[in-house]
This record gives structure tokens, sequence and C-alpha cells, in this order.
């Protein structure tokens, strides 16, 4: 299995590689519109294509990561919640079984 996973990583970054070296093209990304950075003189900035390409990739899979562990924060507040509950009635429970032992050995001794 570890033989696979590294191969698909291998092919993975090769594959990354060739993207990178067909997209060096210089693109320039503003946070404006043009005739809105002249006003507001917002920087420019010239990045190479393959880093636009692959750092929307990255964001896209981080919004997604972010996006699901808040979807799942109510399941995991009541598997805390589930756990809580299950951990004082198992304490509840190993205290009654202790009254109950010594119980039966005080009502030995006055049998006795």
């Amino acid at each position: 299995m570890r033989f696979i996973k590294y191969c698909f990583l291998l092919i993975l970054g090769i594959i990354l590689c060739f993207l990178a070296l067909a997209n060096r093209d210089l693109v320039t990304l503003r946070l404006l519109p043009e005739t809105l950075s002249n006003i507001f003189s917002v920087p420019m900035v010239e990045v190479p294509t393959f880093i636009v390409v692959l750092g929307g990739i990255i964001f896209g899979l981080f919004l997604g990561f972010v996006w699901e562990w808040l979807r799942e924060h109510q399941h995991r507040s009541k598997a805390t919640k589930s756990n809580r509950k299950i951990r004082d009635l198992e304490r509840e429970v190993s205290g009654l079984k202790k009254m109950n032992t010594t119980e039966d050995e005080i009502l030995a001794l006055l049998e006795k």
C-alpha cells in the first residue's frame, strides 16, 4: 500500500512540475479593476501563471476543509456530550457497585 502511495505522489509531482514549466508566463494580479486601481493606487503583482493556478487549488482545498470542519461542529458537540454522559454514568455505576459490596459485608458481619 505504501508503494502505491509513493507512486501516486511521484506521478502527481511530475504532473505539477510539467504544469509549472508549461505556464511560466507572467500575469498581472490586481486587487481592484484597472480604473479603480488608478484612483486608489493599489499595487499590482506580476506572478507566473502556475502560481495563480496552484494557489487557487490550495485556497479552494483550504476553504473546503474549513467549511467541512464548521459543518461537522454539531456532530463533534453531540459526541462530546455523549462521551461525558457515558463517563458520568460509568462513575455512578462503579460507585453503586462499591456501595453494594460494602453493604453485603456489613450484613454478613451482622448475621454472624
